[in-house]
């Protein structure tokens, strides 16, 4: 009988670790599993384990001496120095042992739940050890080895003959998927990310279209900096409608990074837990209207692990198994379990507490601002209906 939903997990995703003081921390992974056994919305049933991604589905995407690369640097046999000129071993992305293998496991998680989707066993899948979409063919970036969506996407095509709408709501620019497929016409690209006029990866503007035979298949959505829920899901739910109804995907991924919260240390973004609530049931609602429901989900950036990440990531699969967002207090076991450890409070309840910052004085000017860049953002489709 066909799952309504399968999530991707097991112990081994945890491997892919750089340091204990490095803000990308996979037990972001641990505490939203363990959240969501707390409220009872998953069990045994839905988990499945990833597989490590073969050579050969990482060249797909990657160049073979990138690969050779990684796999001596997770060895020990490749200095920091030539490390770096593959954007290994440099402060973003450090050398870790056993690296080749971590990285790998997380392109398999995502390939596991395209599988699972695409053969009919699941409507959705998600892999929240996924969504390293700053990954480049012979390069690392922005604490991404391989790029799991990317070689996802190229595994869909070449394997199912699939039709990709790669929608990305991390606030750093996908980037990497981006330049991937910035010239193939059968996969749009959407990213709604904060300007890169002051983050990292600096790029992401409205005038990155595509090129050849693929322009007008990439679409950007750099929000301005100190953008709230209001605007941000003004963005989401127009451009998202729009780019679908106008690209006709024959399947959805969504990379959900979770750092466009306030809390996020990283990020300049003013977003709550309204947006993450909201972003993937709109996702799904769009997946029902155009690809018969296939939609597959990966995780991304967040970096406030303890307050912000599991209740924004639960939200997905809530979502995928269509149980209404929860209001309240978090469960008190889950609370006792992980606060101890946390190095700050935690936030006890699932929605946000209000106010949660200071009223932004330029609220008006950023939301006027960020309407028109969708205008701007969205002219080559409107101009053609």
């Amino acid at each position: 009988m066909k799952k309504e939903a399968v999530f991707i997990y097991s112990k081994e995703q945890l491997g892919y670790t750089f340091s204990e003081s490095h803000p990308f921390n996979q037990k972001r992974l641990v505490l939203t599993l363990d959240l969501l056994k707390k409220i009872n919305a998953i069990n045994d049933e839905d988990i499945i384990a990833p597989r490590i991604a073969t050579d050969e589905e990482l060249l797909l995407v990657h160049d073979q001496r990138f690969i050779d690369i990684v796999k001596r640097a997770g060895k020990g046999q490749v200095s920091d120095d030539i490390g770096s000129v593959y954007g290994i071993g440099t402060e973003d992305t450090p050398i870790f042992p056993n690296m080749h293998e971590a990285s790998a496991m997380l392109v398999g998680g995502t390939l596991t739940a395209v599988d699972e989707v695409m053969e009919g066993r699941s409507k959705y899948a998600v892999n929240l050890g996924g969504g390293l979409h700053h990954g480049f063919s012979g390069k690392a970036s922005g604490f991404c080895v391989y790029n799991d969506s990317s070689v996802a996407i190229k595994y869909m095509q070449k394997k199912y003959g699939a039709r990709v709408l790669y929608i990305d709501t991390d606030a750093h620019h996908g980037d990497g998927v981006q330049w991937t497929f910035y010239d193939d016409p059968d996969v749009c690209t959407l990213s709604i990310h904060e300007t890169g006029r002051y983050l990292f990866p600096g790029t992401g503007s409205v005038t990155e279209r595509g090129n050849g035979k693929g322009y007008g298949t990439s679409f950007n959505f750099p929000i301005d900096a100190f953008t709230e829920d209001e605007s941000f899901l003004e963005i989401y739910k127009t451009a998202i409608e729009e780019v679908a109804a106008f690209f006709k995907p024959d399947v959805i991924l969504t990379q959900n990074g979770a750092d466009a919260h306030y809390f996020d240390p990283l990020t300049h973004l003013y977003g709550t837990t309204e947006i993450f609530e909201q972003i993937p049931r709109i996702a799904r609602e769009i997946a029902e209207r155009y690809c018969e429901g296939r939609w597959i989900a990966v995780g991304g950036g967040g970096y406030d692990i303890w307050r912000v990440v599991p209740r924004a990531w639960s939200q997905i699969w809530l979502a995928m198994k269509q149980i209404p967002a929860p209001t309240g207090n978090l469960p008190e076991d889950w609370l006792n379990a992980w606060g101890n450890q946390s190095p700050v409070p935690l936030i006890k309840t699932w929605q946000d507490p209000k106010p949660l910052y200071d009223p932004i004085p330029r609220k008006a000017e950023i939301t006027e601002k960020n309407t028109q860049m969708l205008i701007k953002a969205l002219h080559i489709i409107r101009n053609q209906q």
